[in-house]
């Protein structure tokens, strides 16, 4: 996937309280500074089996919300699961956890926005939600709904902005 050309503060800008913009400060990890697309969303508790289910299919240029609440404990994300989302048409990530094996995730052709990092992996039973509406960082991440990060943040609105 391209890196987009949206820039958030452009968009906080242009439309204001159209926008919901997330308070938590991700780490930004991925090859691209900036992403957006259609909102996909999981919700999971250091289990990244539904994580990597997700990623295998096409992403089609969409972003994967992953709320792993808030949880530095285990990797959510490595590696192996980015390159595969980035293989399968998928922005980017953002992920409310963990992630691990930063510097090769930094050279992928994906956004990923993280909490932080750990070299411990989690479990794969498979336990979570898909395609729920999340909500953290005073925002409501409703699958289908639009979302564009860069190095200022996590922006949300309902459909995309038309370019």
């Amino acid at each position: 996937m391209a890196e987009t050309t949206f820039k958030t503060a452009d968009l906080v800008d242009a439309y204001g309280a159209d926008l919901q913009v997330c308070e938590i400060q991700f780490r930004d990890c991925g090859g691209h500074a900036a992403f957006s697309g259609p909102i996909r969303t999981l919700k999971v508790f250091e289990d990244n089996a539904l994580v990597k289910a997700t990623l295998a299919t096409p992403g089609n240029g969409a972003v994967l919300v992953v709320d792993g609440g808030g949880s530095l404990r285990t990797a959510l994300v490595g590696d192996v699961l980015a390159g595969m989302g980035a293989a399968n048409g998928w922005a980017g990530l953002v992920v409310l956890g963990a992630i691990r094996d930063v510097a090769d995730i930094g050279k992928l052709p994906l956004g990923v926005k993280a909490l932080g990092t750990t070299p411990r992996v989690s479990t794969k039973t498979g336990a979570g939600f898909a395609d729920i509406p999340l909500r953290f960082g005073n925002v409501t991440f409703v699958p289908g709904a639009w979302i564009a990060a860069d190095p200022d943040g996590v922006v949300v609105r309902a459909q995309a902005p038309s370019t």
